[in-house]
This record gives structure tokens, C-alpha cells and sequence, in this order.
């Protein structure tokens, strides 16, 4: 389904596939709990009430009706579900659709078609996944490397041709109008591994015609991991598309202690462009043995030799699975060297002859994991799945509740659950998850956070977490009192398409129509970038817009809204919509009132003194 004018064609563009269920007369309240609302903002005292698949309330002292279930959370967070933006569960969701190991921990939501991946049709994925009736629910991705595969088949080890980039980005424009939410790729792995620049732009410009999004598991998350990260970046400056790295690490020796210039990458970008990551807390990644080496030379002993230096050895790259000798599985490849009497690199390149090892390296520094958690460009993710063998697929998100808030204190409890919440909505787009507030999907998860912390380990990769009490998907308990429920409630996620060109004319009338102040305030903004954006008389219609591209903060009538937008994106879309000069930005104190920020052709802008969150300000025409 295409909708190509009016106010809701223009400002709603996420909604949910499948066919939603009745609201029951049945509610549930859950009393007494310190609510965290999804925004990062503090703690608070609040009761929640759901009805059906809605919260119908949130405020403190709400009395229970009659023959109504009460959960009593003193003690507790409650909290919305967790979302999990980097999931690979494509498959195992139509064996395992009780998804014990995602729920046990707070998921409520996946996002699959990750690293490439995924399945095609999307539309034929999806209405799989609607008739499996999964524990939680699921959206996908366009995988690159699913597209290439289908165009170029085995002739893949080369730069695609001009023909074979249209067929690509054909198939890309059908996913995202069957309801993918953006592009991924898996650009370490095959067929990814050998597209080019030119390529990804070409495919990314058709997801971004869509309203989608580019995530990447970029070409190196090694020595030439900053090179990397600017390509992805790259790719979504010249696609005009929003950027998401996928499970940003520096994962060699040799890169250790960067993280401060690969952040620094992130935020320059996020001046001209939506930009955003996310992260797993573990200091081991799952991947196969052909990594280790930088290229593709099997036979080049040195490129193994150096691949184990990189990692810090043989005794660091643990064999899960090896398909051609199980002996080997549950031991290192230093271990697996010594029994032989072979050097490692020898050991290593006879396993890749034998068709490859699924393996877990521990190659990351904790100082740099510290540092990219705190970053508020990064969000949580697990890059897991329901039955993997690393033990980020069952206890990424009570991990970071456990052992990153409450034990080391590396962030606050709040902005943790934003991390996972509220963040990851507003990179989806979803306007009714990642926040606890009336009218919101019943997503939401109560957990201790004096117990809370993950137990799965490398030798039990799905052991269950403990702490996290009840999780409700669409208002129906799927864990309840710490045990799984065996309900399916989750729906399938369908982003509407949406096209975004210049050519396409959007109906404004409905928009020009409506008054109020004229300034709506944006959250966090980045260094070097303006503070305030308003819409000269139409503030209520800014307020409208963007909470239809993310959700908005609550805010008192008459007072700026508080909103979570990377502004230069605002300023773009916002500026699209609206007439010559209408659109203004009041700037911070101390930044120059001639930076040049891409409003508009006769837009303009606003310089701010410290009076500027009162509204007072001096105007300045565009040059």
C-alpha cells in the first residue's frame, strides 16, 4: 500500500503488520514500581494500567477495579520492553516461537535481516512469520547479501555491473515497500565482502526513497576499522540515508584504545546526518575462522599468523563448532595445536581447508566497551539470537543492567533502559514502542534491578538470566514470576513505504492550519549544531511531525517540546515541508552565527543569546 498525499501520508509511515487483536474487558494493573519511562529521564513513582494490547494509564495511585489482576513491583522497575535492533533469529523463530532465550532477558522486539542476511521475498518472509504467531514481536531488515546473491548467484567475487546494480536496487525498493525498515549489510563476509562503494550508495539511495535506514556490519572491525567506519558514514552522506553501525567494536590489539577517534568519526557525521550504533557488552565476538585473516588468501600463512597476533594468540580463539572434526569444538585453538603438535596458524589454516570453524575470539578492550556504552549516539543491541552459541544471545540485557549499571556504574539506570527502549523505537520509527505512556503499546518488562544479571556463560550459552520478572508483549504476560508462559502474542512490524524524493509533492494545507509557540527544543544536541528548532506559528504542527518520525517527550501546553532528534535531520525534513521562511533555528550560546546549516533555499536562521530557551532572539537572513 502506497499513500502519497495528505497528513497522514506525510507524517505516519510505521504501522504494524498482521491483524491486531480486540482489546478483552480484562485489565491488569502493575502498583507500586519506580517507573522508567524509555526517555532517559529520572526515575519515577507511577502505577501502570493495560487493556488489551494498550497501556490505558500511567500515574501514581491508580486503585485497582474490580476482579482486576495486580502485580505488586515495589521494589521493581517497570519499565518498556526491550528492543533488540541486531538480532539473528531469522530461522530458529519458525522452530523455537517461544523465543525462551529472548524473552527471559526483556525482549519484546527483533529486528532480523541483519549483517545482510535475511530472507526474499520480504513480503513472503514476513507472511511466514505472521502464521508462526512468535512470543515477541519482529521486523526485518533488506539484506544486502541476500540481494547480491539473487542477481550475481555464484559469480559474486567482483564488483557488480551497472545492469546488475539496477536489478539490486529493484529489489531492495520491493522490500522496503513489503514493509523492510531499512538496507543491511555484512561487508567482512561473502558476497558483501566484494561490492563496492558505488555499489552500497546505489542500493542504500533506493532504501532511503523509502524512508528507511542503512545499518552496516562494516568491511573491518579490525586494524582498518576507522577506514571502515568512514566508509559507512560516506555511504550515508552521499545516499542521504540515516547511518547505523551495526555492534561497533575495535577488535585488535592494534586499535585497542581508539575508541575516543572512532566516536569522534560518528559525531562529525552526526552533524550532517542521522547517525547512530549499537553495542553488546562483551569483550568476545561470534564469528567463523576466515576472518582472523584480512583478506581472502587462504594460503598466505602470514596473513593467519599476523590475524593471531591480532586477537592476542591461539590461546584467545575459542572453537565452538567444526563441523569436519567435533573434538575440536569447546577447546581453544592453542589447546587444539598443543594435542596436535602443529603450530596454530598451521591448525588454523587446515581448518579453514576442512570448510571453516564457528569460533569465539576474545579481542576487544574493556576500556573501549566502557567508552562506546556511554556514548549517547550507542545503543544496546545483542547481535544474538535464540539459540547461538555466544552467551550475548541470552544475557546482553540483563548483562548491562547487572554488571554495567548496578556494579560498575558506568552509566545511569535510566539511560541504560533508553538504550534499549526508547533509542532503538526512534531508529525504527515506531511511534507506539519504546515508551511507557498511555496509548502505547502494552510492551513492558519488571525487573529488580538490586538482583538483576545475566548467567549465560561460553560453556552455557543459554542459560537464563535472573532478575527480570514479568515481560508482557501486546499486553499478554509471556514471562510471569521469573518463568516463561509458552503465549505468542507478538505481531509481525511492517514499515509503510514512503517515498521521499524531491520530485514528490506532499499535501501541506492540513499542516499550515494549525497555531501555537513557535519553538520546540531538541534534546542532546550535538557539538557545533544549533539548540532549538521552531516553525514561525505552526509549532503544533512541528510537534506533529516529529513525533511521527520518533517519539516526542512529554510537554506542558505552551513550553517547548523536548524531542530526541539528530537536528540537522530535522532541520532537513522539517524544511521540506513547511514554506520559505517558516523554518528558524534559535543556536546555543558561543556558536557562530554563520555556520553553515542546510535549511533551505530562503529559510533562516535565528542566533540565539543566553536568552534562547525563552525564546528570546535576534534574527540573522541565510547568506
Amino acid at each position: 500500500m502506497r499513500r502519497s498525499s495528505g497528513r497522514a501520508a506525510a507524517l505516519v509511515w510505521v504501522c504494524l503488520g498482521g491483524v491486531a487483536q480486540p482489546a478483552t474487558p480484562s485489565t491488569l494493573l502493575i502498583r507500586g514500581g519506580r517507573l522508567i519511562d524509555g526517555t532517559g529521564t529520572p526515575a519515577r513513582r507511577a502505577d501502570v494500567r493495560l487493556e488489551g494490547d494498550r497501556i490505558v494509564s500511567v500515574a501514581p495511585g491508580l486503585q485497582p477495579l474490580a476482579g482486576e489482576r495486580v502485580i505488586d513491583a515495589r521494589g521493581k522497575v517497570v519499565a518498556p520492553g526491550f528492543i533488540d535492533l541486531h538480532n539473528h533469529s531469522d530461522r530458529q523463530v519458525f522452530q523455537m516461537p517461544e523465543a525462551a532465550t529472548q524473552t527471559a532477558q526483556g525482549i519484546t522486539t527483533l529486528l532480523v535481516g541483519v549483517d545482510g542476511g535475511g530472507t526474499l521475498p520480504v513480503r513472503d518472509f514476513l507472511d511466514r512469520l505472521e502464521a508462526a504467531h512468535a512470543a515477541v514481536n519482529i521486523g526485518t531488515m533488506v539484506g544486502h547479501g541476500a540481494v547480491r546473491a539473487k542477481v550475481m548467484g555464484e559469480d559474486f567475487k567482483r564488483p557488480a555491473r551497472p545492469v546488475e546494480i539496477a536489478a539490486m536496487r529493484e529489489l531492495v525498493a520491493q522490500g522496503m515497500e513489503d514493509g523492510a525498515f531499512g538496507l543491511s549489510s555484512g561487508l567482512e563476509y561473502d558476497p558483501g565482502y566484494y561490492s563496492t562503494t558505488d555499489e552500497l550508495v546505489a542500493l542504500a539511495e533506493a532504501a532511503a526513497r523509502h524512508g528507511g535506514f542503512y545499518a552496516s556490519h562494516i568491511r573491518n572491525e579490525a586494524d582498518l576499522t576507522l577506514r571502515a567506519l568512514a566508509e559507512a558514514l560516506e555511504i550515508g552522506w552521499r545516499a542521504r540515508i540515516p547511518v547505523h553501525i551495526s555492534h561497533i567494536k575495535l577488535g585488535t590489539v592494534a586499535v585497542w584504545g581508539r575508541a575516543a577517534e572512532a566516536l569522534d568519526l560518528l559525531h562529525q557525521a552526526a552533524r550532517e546526518n542521522d547517525v547512530t550504533a549499537d553495542w553488546y557488552p562483551y569483550d568476545f565476538w561470534a564469528s567463523t575462522t576466515y576472518v582472523l585473516t584480512p583478506g581472502r588468501d587462504w594460503e598466505d600463512r602470514q596473513s593467519w599468523v599476523k590475524g593471531l597476533a591480532d586477537v592476542g594468540g591461539a590461546g584467545h580463539v575459542l572453537i565452538t563448532d567444526f563441523p569436519a572434526d567435533h573434538s575440536y569444538d569447546g577447546k581453544t585453538l592453542a589447546a587444539v595445536a598443543a594435542a596436535r603438535r602443529q603450530d596454530a596458524a598451521d591448525v588454523l589454516m587446515d581448518i579453514v581447508h576442512r570448510g571453516n570453524a564457528d569460533i569465539l575470539c576474545t579481542s576487544m578492550s574493556d576500556k573501549d566497551l566502557a567508552a562506546f556504552l556511554r556514548d549517547p549516539l550507542v545503543m544496546v543491541a545483542s547481535d544474538g539470537g535464540i539459540q547461538i552459541a555466544h552467551p550475548r544471545g541470552a544475557g546482553t540485557f540483563p548483562r548491562v543492567l547487572g554488571r554495567y549499571v548496578r556494579e560498575r556504574r558506568e552509566i545511569p539506570l535510566e539511560v541504560a533502559v533508553k538504550k534499549m527502549t526508547g533509542m532503538p523505537a526512534r531508529r525504527l520509527g515506531l511511534t507506539d514502542r519504546g515508551l511507557l505512556r498511555p496509548g502505547m503499546k502494552a510492551d513492558v518488562v519488571v525487573f529488580d534491578p538490586r538482583t538483576v544479571l545475566d548467567r549465560s556463560t561460553a560453556e552455557r550459552p543459554q542459560a537464563r538470566p535472573v532478575g527480570i520478572e514479568h515481560v508482557f508483549v501486546n499486553g499478554v504476560a509471556v514471562v510471569d514470576a521469573g518463568r516463561p508462559t509458552a503465549a505468542r502474542p507478538g505481531r509481525v512490524l511492517r514499515s509503510l513505504p514512503r517515498d521521499v524524493g524531491h520530485e514528490q509533492s506532499l499535501d501541506r494545507s492540513s499542516l499550515h492550519q494549525m497555531g501555537g509557540a513557535d519553538l520546540v527544543q531538541v534534546r542532546e544536541p550535538h557539538p557545533g549544531v544549533p539548540d532549538v528548532v521552531g516553525v514561525h506559528g505552526h509549532r503544533d504542527a512541528v510537534a506533529a511531525v516529529l513525533e511521527a518520525i520518533g517519539p516526542a517527550h512529554d510537554h506542558a501546553v505552551g513550553e517547548p517540546a523536548l524531542l530526541d532528534h539528530p537536528l540537522q535531520v530535522v532541520e532537513d525534513f522539517l524544511g521540506s515541508l513547511f514554506p520559505a521562511r517558516a523554518l528558524g533555528v534559535a543556536r546555543r550560546p558561543g556558536v557562530e552565527a554563520d555556520e553553515d546549516v542546510a535549511l533551505g533555499l530562503g529559510h533562516r536562521r535565528i542566533v540565539s543569546d543566553d536568552r534562547t530557551a525563552t525564546g528570546a532572539a535576534s534574527v540573522a537572513e541565510d547568506r
